[in-house]
């Protein structure tokens, strides 16, 4: 059991049932009143965050996430297939769950996967992914190099804002932290 007090970010959390990473902790003394913790918590399973206020005396059970290693093998409708790399089982995740990283995935990729009582709860892509412009708008050739940007499709479905100087069959290094452009290879 953690006190509130002792809360700080990137700590996972049991908060009604379900588990939570703490993004944001405050500890507020408001004049002569008592003082309480005031929380960002971000619900692991659906990604929908809240704002939360304990008292100091309130206590919250850690939550406990096992991690494993998933290979990406295929993509069938909704549905993306992993082969776990130390049981060899299959396993199938939804989109849902897999978020905004479904855009990341390429085949053959290792990923981390995050559960929580034998449930995939989220993943985790590598830091930069490598991926080839599908689709984008052609370089207009004496146009003032400015900083701007235009739209890419990438080989995933991915979306992203790319330099002008970036044409169809580039290979970008993308950041999944961020989603952003990071560099040409």
């Amino acid at each position: 059991m953690l006190s509130a007090t002792q809360l700080k970010v990137g700590t996972l959390v049991l908060y009604n049932g379900k588990p939570h990473r703490v993004a944001t902790v405050m500890h507020r003394t408001p004049g002569n009143l008592r003082g309480f913790v005031q929380a960002k918590l971000v619900n692991i399973e659906s990604g929908s965050n809240q704002e939360v206020r304990f008292s100091t005396d309130d206590k919250l059970e850690r939550a406990v996430l096992d991690e494993h290693k998933l290979q990406f093998s295929y993509k069938a409708g909704d549905l993306y297939h992993f082969m776990n790399t130390g049981s060899y089982e299959m396993i199938e995740l939804s989109a849902e769950v897999l978020g905004e990283n479904a855009g990341y995935l390429t085949d053959g990729m290792t990923i981390t996967a995050e559960y929580f009582q034998g449930r995939v709860v989220g993943i985790e892509p590598p830091m930069f992914v490598e991926l080839s412009v599908k689709e984008t708008t052609p370089n207009i050739k004496g146009a003032a190099v400015q900083n701007t940007s235009k739209p890419a499709l990438l080989e995933t479905g991915l979306e992203i804002k790319v330099p002008p100087y970036i044409e169809e069959g580039d290979r970008v290094k993308v950041d999944t932290r961020t989603g952003e452009f990071v560099e040409r290879l």
